[in-house]
């Protein structure tokens, strides 16, 4: 069988940053808070919705008890409201059916809860592409743990793989586990490039099937 392409969902194949941002600030809204503008909800992006909501917790000196409740607050609102004001980023559709026709399996490593991350692929027709789907919620691990990452290749029935994601947590998660990793620039990443582990650099999904080959 063919390397398997793992990718992450949010800032890498969905800029959802928007939709994410309605649903902190729908929380924020309900305890007086005040809300918060994009780029900083952007900057909270890349643990999973516990950590996203500790940070902005701590942004407006929200007391740590109350964490538990505001995260499960978060969670109903966006599940009811994952596709709303998210979009996919170009070119993703058809190098995904590229890379699909090559052989190659397919699946999504994400440290967005499950349930979302599948909504948010069938509503954009991506749903059948990936032949295993690991949220941040189907194990006890999420990244940068490589646990996740090795599951979902292992569930592809594959024992090679190449990662594909836009941020630090995303890097660490390939380092960690011993993979190969193809980074686009263009997502929630906060560090310069260079800086970041890589095999390859893209900003544009129209490259990805050719350097998915020269890494293969």
């Amino acid at each position: 069988m063919k390397t398997a392409i793992v990718f992450d969902l949010d800032g890498t194949l969905i800029d959802s940053a928007p939709d994410i941002q309605a649903a902190i600030n729908n929380v924020m809204r309900d305890v007086a808070a005040d809300p918060f503008d994009l780029p900083t909800v952007v900057s909270f992006i890349g643990n999973g919705v516990p950590k996203l909501v500790e940070r902005a917790m701590q942004k407006r000196a929200i007391p740590e008890y109350r964490h538990a409740e505001l995260t499960q607050m978060m969670l109903e609102f966006y599940d009811a409201n994952p596709a709303t004001l998210t979009r996919l980023y170009p070119n993703v559709q058809n190098a995904l059916l590229a890379l699909k026709q090559r052989g190659h399996p397919l699946g999504i490593c994400t440290n967005k809860p499950e349930e979302p991350a599948r909504k948010i692929l069938s509503a954009f027709g991506l749903d059948e592409f990936f032949g295993a789907v690991v949220g941040g919620d189907s194990l006890p691990q999420r990244k940068p743990d490589p646990a996740p990452l090795h599951d979902t290749y292992q569930k592809l029935g594959t024992t090679s793989c190449i990662y594909v994601g836009d941020s630090e947590v995303d890097a660490e998660t390939a380092q960690r586990a011993g993979l190969s990793f193809a980074l686009f620039s263009k997502g929630y990443r906060k560090t310069p490039v260079e800086k970041i582990y890589n095999t390859s650099v893209f900003d544009d999904f129209a490259e990805l099937p050719i350097i998915i080959e020269t890494l293969v």
